[in-house]
């Protein structure tokens, strides 16, 4: 990987260690990064800077921890409201899954959602609707009864259900059987009371264009049905989604494009779907390792481009197209080649007060608190300890006063 600059969007030295190649390429001053790298082996946390525009990338950061009646910026505007802090219950899917009969930890949904409840949050997103056998209501509800129940527990204990990684059907055009299941899900949405439904994965894994166009085909016809049921459908990504598009140049022996007009696959995917019907949840940490991994492409000439990526500058570019973030913090790593290692909300280097100031809209957006190393087979109360951890650095967020 050739390390680059993310200030100057120029090619970085690419003589000295690994390591420092790694630093140059993330945009970290050797301090800091030096810093990072000995806490992590130590189990502590620093606080480099991240997630700003790369032109923004080098300033540093005001990373305190007070309680959330505090925060950071010295008493700026908050970033993320009270009523929009949430949390995907992926994060502690232990919990919900764990045997209230075996433990006197919170145990399958109801026990969760009073904890979270007590933490502060204020939002959930579901990550399918199972849980331990033993708790309320039994193992699957994913059903309209099970969904009533969801949503008394919700309502006890103040929580809005926001979203849901779910069924979206694989096979298009649409089976019949497929058809049922969606609308069964959107029903399940309406009961919940949820304003957005969506999936884990992206549209497509291709890097082409026709399968990206094939991809916007379904998604506009599936976003059209959701919409008439009143539900926002949204698609969330990892990072490879943020690659560049193959779109042109010569082609393969099986007729396909091999190089790049620059358009990265997911921006694409925005251009061609319907913005009425088909919306997005960017995951920030992933966006992040994009823009680690992808900041060069073969230009249709054959030449070599540079396109360091800007997270913030694509949700702001699209604007309402993005209702929905996981807000996942990452610490550097030196060794998982993805640039970052993850790490409880706010004890990362992700600069998020800089990322919600770019992209605005606070009170329409919608943060989710996500780690998916959060669970630990030694430690079966971390989960929900991180959470609040989390949720605390979220209440703390604060624009910097100028």
């Amino acid at each position: 990987m050739t390390p680059f600059s993310r200030t100057s969007g120029t090619p970085a030295a690419t003589t000295g260690t690994p390591d420092e190649a790694l630093r140059r390429g993330l945009g970290v001053g050797r301090r800091r990064f030096l810093t990072t790298c000995t806490a992590v082996t130590a189990g502590a946390i620093a606080a480099p800077v991240f997630g700003a525009a790369p032109a923004l990338a080098g300033q540093d950061r005001d990373r305190g921890h007070e309680p959330h009646g505090h925060g950071h910026g010295h008493g700026g505007e908050v970033l993320v409201p009270a009523h929009k802090r949430g949390i995907i219950l992926y994060t502690v899917r232990d919990a919900t899954a764990r045997d209230p009969l075996a433990s006197d930890l919170p145990s399958g949904f109801r026990e969760v959602f009073k904890q979270l409840a007590r933490h502060g949050y204020r939002q959930v997103e579901f990550a399918g609707y199972r849980q331990h056998a033993n708790a309320p209501g039994g193992a699957d509800l994913e059903t309209v009864q099970g969904a009533r129940l969801l949503r008394s527990w919700l309502d006890d204990h103040g929580l809005r259900a926001q979203g849901n990684h779910g069924f979206i059907p694989p096979s298009w055009p649409l089976t019949s059987a497929d058809l049922d299941t969606f609308k069964k899900h959107l029903e399940i949405a309406n009961i919940l009371g949820m304003d957005h439904m969506g999936t884990g994965g992206d549209p497509t894994g291709s890097s082409y264009r026709a399968d990206w166009d094939i991809a916007a085909d379904k998604w506009n016809a599936m976003g059209a049905i959701a919409r008439r049921e009143g539900v926002k459908l949204y698609t969330h990504n990892h990072d490879a989604a943020y690659g560049f598009l193959l779109d042109g140049g010569p082609l393969d022996d099986q007729g396909r494009p091999t190089r790049s007009s620059g358009i990265r696959k997911l921006e694409y995917f925005l251009k061609v779907t319907d913005p009425r019907s088909v919306w997005l949840e960017m995951d920030i940490f992933w966006a992040h390792v994009a823009q680690y991994k992808f900041h060069t492409y073969t230009a249709h000439d054959g030449s070599t481009r540079k396109n360091v990526f800007d997270p913030a500058g694509l949700v702001a570019r699209y604007n309402k197209r993005y209702p929905l973030f996981h807000a996942k913090d990452g610490v550097v790593s030196a060794t998982n080649g993805m640039g970052y290692d993850m790490v409880p909300f706010g004890t990362g280097v992700i600069d998020y007060t800089t990322f919600f100031s770019r992209v605005g809209l606070r009170t329409y957006r919608n943060p989710m608190i996500e780690d998916d190393n959060s669970p630990s087979a030694t430690d079966p109360a971390q989960s929900l300890r991180e959470a609040k951890i989390s949720y605390d650095n979220l209440a703390a967020l604060r624009r910097r006063r100028r």
